[in-house]
C-alpha cells in the first residue's frame, strides 16, 4: 500500500489557512485517557511531537510503536510527545482504551470528542504528525503516514543541538 492510499481523508482538499511551518502552533487543550487536562502552551520550552490519530486508522497503528521508541529514548532531553485522538460519536472512548491496551505508551494520549483539532489544525488526514519546536513554532507537519526516516529528521528539527539522549 503507498503511502498516498494509506491516507485516510478528512477533507477534500487541503485548507487555505492551515497551520504552517514556522508559524506557532495553535493551542491544543484536551483531558487524556486518565481525566488529566493537557495544554500544548504549557509545554513550551520543550520540543514537541503530536500526533492526530485514529483507532481505526492501520497507519496510526504502525507509527505508534516508533513514536513510543522516539520518546523513550529523547525524553530525558526534553522531548514531549502528544497523541490526539479523533474520538467521535461513533468511536467510543473504549475504541481507544483498547488500542493503548495493544499499544501501551508512555505519553499522553488526549481525547478529542467534538473534531475540534479537525478544525483547528484543518486536518486533511489521518495520521498527521507535527514537530513543534520549543518555542511553540512548527518546524514541520507530515500529513498522512510517517515514510521511513521521516521521523528522524523531524525529530532533528526540533531536539536541541548536541544533545544525545543517555546510555
Amino acid at each position: 500500500m503507498t503511502a498516498g492510499a494509506a491516507l485516510v481523508v478528512l477533507a477534500s482538499a487541503a485548507p487555505a489557512q492551515s497551520p504552517r511551518v514556522g508559524s506557532v502552533a495553535p493551542e491544543i487543550n484536551y483531558k487524556t485517557l486518565e481525566g488529566k487536562r493537557v495544554r500544548l502552551s504549557e509545554l513550551r520550552g520543550h520540543p514537541v511531537v503530536v500526533t492526530f490519530w485514529g483507532s481505526w486508522c492501520p497507519p496510526c497503528r504502525e507509527e505508534f510503536p516508533a513514536l513510543e521508541a522516539a520518546h523513550r529514548r529523547y525524553n530525558q532531553t526534553g522531548l514531549e510527545v502528544l497523541a490526539v485522538n479523533q474520538t467521535s460519536q461513533e468511536i467510543r472512548e473504549a475504541h481507544v482504551r483498547k488500542f493503548i491496551a495493544e499499544f501501551p505508551v508512555s505519553f499522553p494520549v488526549l481525547l478529542d470528542k467534538v473534531g475540534s483539532s479537525n478544525r483547528t489544525w484543518q486536518l486533511i488526514g489521518l495520521p498527521t504528525t507535527v514537530f513543534i519546536d520549543s518555542a511553540g513554532v512548527i518546524r514541520q507537519i507530515n500529513w498522512g503516514p510517517l515514510p521511513a526516516g521521516e521521523l528522524d529528521r523531524g525529530l532533528a528539527t526540533i531536539l536541541p543541538t548536541g544533545k544525545d539522549p543517555p546510555g
